[in-house]
């Protein structure tokens, strides 16, 4: 046969699917930072905001045990504890994670600026919108009426727990597209300020967006973001550009109120035949 027929997707955006703490709420995604420093400092261990980032997006179960493996951390463990981390210990961790989690969380549920024109805008473009995330459904359930008191509630929320595994692995946006009854893959982008997030997406088969300033690479609040001098945030801005870039990301911009442009074009490509 000298032609193969290819299906070519050149219809409208479908559906959005969000990332929270630095995404969509917890502008510096601080939440997980406070709770991890609190808990290794009840060890008796010191560790760094380095430490607690290097795994942000990840299942929080799976962030602990990247955290514990960080050579400096399992050091100090070995030398307070006498051997190295070990299961069981990744187990006690989190258990006590949790019950600390549950207590902070609430405290870093405000909106990132932005958000509820963005939503307003999805709203209007009639796309639904899908969130997952590194939380637990049991962490989520703190979150969810803080954020819906201040008005968000997304469509379809999917946590780790709920899937064979977290990030970097698909099921939860595949778990996502279920609830939202939406389909082909590339009518969907997901949003998201973390490596995992961008490497979710694209394992998928979703457009991706990384967020370079509201989230976890940079680490700021916005107050923060307003001190630093310009020449130094836009050489921070440069390297998490390269960071998400590297990883995948179809578009990467400061945060989620600059959004709306990225869908136009998304959906101009569409309708040129491209996909993710």
């Amino acid at each position: 046969m000298d032609f193969v027929y290819q299906r070519s997707y050149r219809g409208p955006l479908k559906a959005v699917i969000l990332d929270w703490a630095g995404t969509t709420i917890d502008f510096g995604s601080f939440a997980p930072v406070a709770v991890f420093l609190q808990l290794f400092e009840r060890q008796g261990i010191s560790i760094s905001k380095e430490d607690v980032r290097s795994g942000m997006g990840l299942m929080k179960k799976d962030h602990l045990r990247l955290i514990l493996n960080r050579p400096a951390v399992a050091q100090a463990w070995q030398q307070l504890k006498g051997s190295l981390p070990s299961e069981a210990d990744v187990e006690r961790l989190f258990a006590e994670f949790s019950t600390l989690q549950g207590e902070v969380l609430r405290h870093y549920t405000t909106p990132i600026r932005g958000l509820a024109e963005t939503l307003a805008d999805l709203r209007g473009r009639r796309l639904k919108i899908g969130s997952t995330t590194g939380y637990l459904r049991e962490m989520m359930e703190i979150i969810l009426p803080e954020a819906e008191n201040q008005g968000y509630a997304p469509d379809a929320l999917v946590c780790p727990d709920e899937v064979p595994a977290g990030r970097p692995y698909p099921w939860m946006i595949y778990q996502n597209l279920i609830q939202l009854q939406v389909y082909p893959a590339e009518a969907v982008v997901k949003v998201g300020d973390t490596l995992p997030d961008i490497e979710e997406g694209l394992n998928a088969g979703l457009w991706t967006v990384g967020l370079a300033l509201s989230g976890n690479l940079l680490g700021l609040s916005e107050d923060e973001i307003a001190a630093l001098p310009a020449t130094e945030l836009a050489a921070r801005r440069a390297v998490i550009t390269k960071q998400l870039a590297q990883s995948g990301a179809h578009y990467v911009i400061d945060g989620i109120w600059e959004l709306s442009p990225v869908l136009d074009d998304i959906q101009c490509r569409l309708a040129r035949g491209e996909r993710p």
